[in-house]
């Protein structure tokens, strides 16, 4: 998995594989895990994801710039729903990305989350 902190737009880049993406997807889920990067610290790269129980409704998603990890909480319901949009990922088989940007209004992101795009392991722009 690579994870990429771009400073300028706040956003979170990952590319992972589909297992990559289905273990992460199952720590979300289960509000308990880490899911380590393959790249160095250096560059703006992070070194994992941390996924945690947490006592509030939505998601939360924010940087530990101390550790320069990802950190993903949240209520269990909320977190499901994440975790199902990124075993969809997982699973496409036509390429694509997906955007996790808070707007108003948004089903389980709470606002102040950092924006994630997670890339098709299939890389690309969707081929249907």
């Amino acid at each position: 998995m690579r994870l990429a902190f771009d400073p300028v737009f706040g956003e979170v880049d990952l590319t992972a594989s589909a297992e990559e993406l289905a273990d992460l997807a199952k720590a979300v889920a289960e509000g308990d895990g880490f899911i380590g990067s393959t790249s160095s610290r250096d560059g703006g790269t992070l070194t994992g994801i941390e996924a945690r129980k947490a006592s509030i409704t939505g998601v939360r998603i924010e940087l530990d710039a101390s550790r320069q990890v990802l950190v993903i909480s949240g209520d269990p319901g909320a977190r499901a729903i994440l975790a199902d949009n990124l075993r969809a990922m997982a699973t496409a088989e036509d390429g694509g990305h997906l955007h996790v940007d808070y707007f108003p209004e948004h089903p389980y992101l709470l606002e102040g989350s950092v924006p994630i795009v997670v890339n098709s392991p299939h890389g690309g722009m969707p081929t249907r």
